[in-house]
């Protein structure tokens, strides 16, 4: 999906310039200071590491039995009925093929 925005006019683009210029704690660098910058990672190493190991912490701890995803075929009648249990019908529609195993 494309947005479209108005283009800015000049007068907005002023004030939002002069916005700039006058924000004291946040001054705008200069092309000297812009080639002068490095990545975090090489001014802050070890900072960068810790927060690559914090992120990778995150998110659903690793299962030690992970399900197996298939396509399967179904009577649109029993999807029906599993889907109108409500949230997590596929689970218990893995629940009962469990109770069914063949072997």
């Amino acid at each position: 999906m494309t947005v479209k925005h108005k283009p800015i006019t000049d007068e907005e683009e002023a004030e939002i310039q002069r916005q700039i210029a006058g924000d004291l704690e946040a001054p705008e660098l200069t092309d000297e200071q812009l080639a002068q910058a490095k990545p975090f990672a090489e001014v802050f190493p070890d900072l960068a590491k810790a927060m690559e190991q914090e992120i990778a912490r995150r998110g659903r701890p690793p299962l030690a039995k992970t399900k197996l995803p298939v396509t399967i075929r179904l009577n649109p009648e029993t999807v029906a009925k599993f889907k109108a249990t409500g949230k997590g019908w596929q689970s218990r529609m893995s629940e009962v093929l469990d109770k069914a195993k063949v072997g």
